[in-house]
């Protein structure tokens, strides 16, 4: 498979495997996060909900695009991406995922709504961090700025969460005249009003759709991490690019580079200077590698491309990312750089299939737990219409624009903070269940540092054992 032998074909299977696993996984643990409205307002039947709801969630693996996959990919620095190390990268990629399906099927069994998404950036992080902790890496082994961007929105989203879900209950208490029909508990296996039922089959579908989106792309990334890592030479760069169109992107790229080199002398800017010798030996292999092609000598060395491209939009970044070291000369050839952003930043149709399929399928089975404490065990009241749909509409709203800026974020910390914020809209702190909470905020805090320690630890193991 892939020209690799028996023993690394059998391995690279079992970690596909493991990715599949863990969006099954991740699909039957966040079920309940778009199906207990309906469920529990009796707005749709429990298997009908996590029908149409498996369904939704395929689709939004297919229509959501990859800016989260990438941005889970780029978690990890440049220089562990670039590593020809097959079994070097095994061992991180085992560890990352042994460690996320490990805590999200604990979880799951002991009815803990707990985050996917922090359970993979912390499993993540903790690869790098130990990667780092090797002797010649130091720092370089951490994208630490990516990091922080992921944990700022797994930070803050709970509390947008909790606060829209209160706002938007304001204003339905404001705005809707026949505010008892939605205000109220719905009646022992009575269906919701038309109008009410409407909304909340949509907010479920948005919520369906949303999750989705952005945490179907959460295995996309993880499976181009296994890809790249173990055979980085058939998915460096995408097939729909052949050897000419990346050749002639790097003689453009290579053209930029060298017109700023010849205007460098009468440019006064010393931090320029650093940056042009620091590309340098990055574009003399790109010349290199397209002047063997052209003559004919050698077929395109994909993984080499890939690994200048993003070695050099790196170095760029590092200082075009720099307000107060900005240098607008460079902006031509960053241009240039991000031309390869289509070759580099992709997944092959099967890997999205793959994971629409383990998602949707997962989404079906094994609901019921978490279902049970979303529906039952936030509030001390039974949920009403207006709760349910506030809840939804906000974890929607919310995951939908994170997929946009190409930002994981939870979805079950979204939706549940979103349920506590529209029971506390309902009746104060009072309206809360507190031993919930305390569950749920406990596994908040505590799956981050679990899972880096563990798959950091992991990895040190399997680094050990493999070599």
């Amino acid at each position: 498979m892939f020209g690799l032998d028996f023993g690394l074909s059998l391995l690279l299977l079992f970690c596909i495997a493991f990715v599949c696993v863990f969006e099954f996984i991740n699909g039957f643990h966040d079920t309940a996060n778009a199906v207990a409205t309906v469920i529990y307002t009796n707005t749709l039947k429990p298997q009908v909900a996590v029908v149409y709801s498996a369904i939704l969630n395929a689709i939004g693996v297919f229509l959501g695009g990859i800016a989260v996959a990438v941005g889970i990919i780029n978690m990890l620095p440049v220089e562990t991406l670039i590593s020809q190390n097959t079994l070097q990268s095994l061992g991180m990629v085992g560890a990352i995922l042994i460690t996320a399906i490990f805590w999200n099927f604990g979880t799951w069994y002991l009815g803990i709504p707990a985050s996917s998404t922090h359970t993979l950036v912390g499993s993540i992080l903790g690869c790098g961090i130990a990667y780092s902790l090797l002797p010649g890496t130091g720092e370089a082994a951490v994208n630490w700025k990516k990091a922080g961007e992921v944990g700022l929105s797994l930070l803050i989203s709970p509390l947008i969460g909790f606060l829209l879900a209160v706002t938007v209950m304001g204003v339905l208490r404001w705005t809707v005249s026949n505010r008892r029909a939605i205000f109220q508990a719905p009646e022992k296996d009575a269906s919701p009003p038309f109008w009410i039922r409407a909304i909340l089959i949509a907010t479920c579908g948005m919520v369906s759709y949303s999750h989705g989106s952005n945490d179907g792309q959460k295995g996309i990334g993880l499976m181009m991490l296994v890809l790249i890592g173990i055979i980085p030479a058939q998915f460096a760069l995408s097939d729909r690019f052949t050897d000419t169109d990346i050749r002639n992107r790097i003689e453009k790229a290579v053209s930029v580079y060298d017109e700023i080199e010849q205007k460098q002398a009468s440019i006064d800017s010393p931090a320029m200077a650093i940056v042009m010798q620091k590309l340098k030996p990055e574009f003399d292999r790109l010349k290199e590698i397209a002047a063997e092609h052209a003559a004919g000598n050698a077929s395109l060395d994909r993984f080499a491309v890939r690994r200048q491209m993003l070695l050099a939009n790196s170095e760029l970044n590092r200082w075009l990312g720099k307000s107060d070291e900005a240098i607008p000369e460079l902006a031509p050839l960053k241009v240039a750089v991000n031309s390869f952003r289509e070759a580099t930043d992709y997944a092959p149709f099967w890997v999205i299939v793959l994971i629409a399929l383990s998602i949707g399928i997962g989404t079906m089975v094994g609901w019921k737990r978490i279902v049970v404490t979303v529906g039952e065990k936030i509030g001390k009241t039974h949920l009403t219409y207006a709760q349910g749909a506030s809840a939804e509409l906000v974890a929607a709203s919310t995951i939908g624009l994170s997929t946009q800026f190409g930002l994981p974020v939870s979805t079950t910390q979204v939706l549940s903070s979103g349920i506590a914020g529209a029971m506390f809209a309902s009746g104060g702190l009072a309206n809360l269940q507190k031993s919930t909470i305390y569950k749920i905020a406990l596994a908040w805090v505590l799956t981050f540092p679990v899972c880096l320690t563990m798959s950091g630890t992991l990895y040190l193991i399997f680094r050990a054992i493999l070599g």
